[in-house]
């Protein structure tokens, strides 16, 4: 899901907390990011009677988007997750996807404007 192509220049902050926020700070700097997440969003919520799956959607999305944004941060969890895919020892692989894992899971406790 990374990978996306961000605008150049600065890592931008992240948007306000909303669904509607977060896909306007992907149009303007991960575009690539938008076609996965409109997918997501009509398959996932928008035929939902309730809001119950708006939570597990935001925290999905808001740490793809804060990846995404940050072109460094995004190839090195990138390499981290290859060299695992590569990696013939399990622990040796075990250690690099716990690296980016916990790499994703702080990315998603950040706060908009941050």
């Amino acid at each position: 899901m990374t990978s996306a192509t961000p605008a150049p220049g600065p890592v931008p902050p992240m948007p306000e907390y909303t669904p509607k926020a977060l896909r306007a700070a992907m149009a303007a700097h991960t575009p690539t990011l938008l076609p996965d997440f409109d997918a997501a969003w009509r398959r996932q919520i928008a035929d939902a009677y309730d809001i119950g799956p708006v939570p597990a959607f935001m925290a999905r999305w808001w740490g793809e988007y804060a990846l995404a944004r940050d072109p460094e941060l995004d190839r090195r969890v990138t390499d981290l997750e290859a060299r695992a895919a590569e990696a013939t020892d399990a622990e040796a692989a075990r250690k690099l996807l716990d690296e980016a894992s916990r790499i994703r899971h702080e990315l998603r406790d950040l706060e908009p404007g941050e």
